[in-house]
């Protein structure tokens, strides 16, 4: 043993300079003599990929389909599981230590994350996941479709709108396109909760930004000011395409969805 780790069998750590037994399957650490009571079976772990601390959203999808990245779905289950009836869900904020502490423990971990049961706060789940959004390199909705979806959002008439709006969002690299259509159908659910409080209008004010951000980096104060408006008005809008249209990009894999 060169790093001191706990026994796997008894719990007590294995220091430094011992020898000890480590499965080549599962990676089960135990001292020596604890061998006689290490359960006979394991289960092999998947190969450990650190995820980079930013990126762009394919940086962190899995290589099956659909392409969301497992800390979205992990977040989203368990606002799901436990705060659908939260007042404010996504409006009122986690405490920011805490997020920031999730955030680095869930991005540390890669692909086998942590489970999120043990966050007391539901807030403190909503604030990694938009925290987690907001940190990519470029949003959701791409630099260089983000102004087709302005455009498209500006069309007075709906049926024209929606229109637009569908075919932009299959212009979408596929890895944001499914993640889009995840956390739209998991917007439509809170919104459908009375308990929640947070209809199509208050969601699309926080996740405006979050989601369709700029279609720069560094946008200029007159940008900002422009495209502050128009990002809640493009959520509100895609907020408002059918469920079926979202589930076509997300439900002919569904069970690679299950949060790990």
């Amino acid at each position: 043993v060169i790093r001191p780790e706990p026994c796997h069998v008894c719990g007590s750590r294995i220091r430094f300079g011992k020898t000890a037994i480590k499965c080549c399957q599962c990676q089960l650490l135990l001292h020596t003599k604890c061998r006689e009571q290490c359960p006979s079976l394991c289960t092999p772990r998947p190969p450990h990929h650190a995820w980079p601390r930013e990126g762009v959203l394919a940086d962190f999808a899995p290589s099956t389909p659909p392409l969301v990245p497992t800390l979205v779905v992990q977040c989203v289950t368990e606002v799901e599981t436990r705060g659908l009836t939260e007042t404010g869900l996504y409006r009122v904020p986690g405490a920011e230590q805490l997020v920031r502490e999730w955030k680095r423990k869930l991005l540390r971990a890669g692909g086998v994350l942590p489970a999120l049961s043990s966050v007391t706060d539901i807030h403190v789940v909503c604030g990694v996941l938009k925290d987690f959004l907001r940190g990519l390199k470029e949003p959701l909705v791409t630099f260089s479709l983000h102004p087709a979806f302005l455009r498209a959002a500006d069309i007075p008439d709906d049926a024209a709108s929606d229109t637009a709006l569908r075919q932009v969002v299959s212009k979408l690299p596929p890895a944001n396109r499914d993640t889009l259509a995840f956390l739209m159908l998991h917007l439509l659910r809170v919104s459908h909760s009375p308990d929640c409080k947070m209809d199509v209008l208050n969601l699309s004010r926080v996740f405006g930004p979050t989601l369709v951000g700029h279609s720069s980096a560094n946008p200029t104060p007159l940008a900002i000011m422009d495209d502050t408006p128009r990002q809640c008005k493009v959520v509100a809008r895609l907020l408002s395409l059918p469920p079926s249209f979202w589930k076509g990009f997300v439900e002919t894999e569904q069970e690679n969805l299950e949060p790990m």
